[in-house]
């Protein structure tokens, strides 16, 4: 008999005030390779939508580097605190 697996999805969004206005991110939980990561988006003033993922590093999620604008990565602390609150 096959075992059935429930696995709980996480996604969710947060609005968070970057370069001076309040701008919707969204957060989806994913698991690549062993590793739990978040996918991160969020929209710039052209509406290009701006993609990055998030793994824990010691107590901190921190942003996987890559080329993102400034207004984004400033914002590290803050998003990490928000996906600590919503796994607790």
């Amino acid at each position: 008999m096959q075992q059935i697996q429930f696995v709980k999805n996480i996604q969710f969004t947060r609005l968070i005030k970057a370069e001076g206005r309040l701008r919707e991110f969204n957060f989806r939980k994913m698991r690549v390779l062993q590793e739990t990561l978040f996918s991160i988006d969020v929209v710039d003033d052209r509406g290009n939508r701006i993609m990055f993922r998030m793994r824990k590093d010691d107590q901190h999620w921190t942003i996987i580097p890559q080329t993102l604008p400034q207004w984004v990565t400033e914002q590290e602390k803050r998003m990490s605190e928000m996906i600590e609150e919503e796994l607790a």
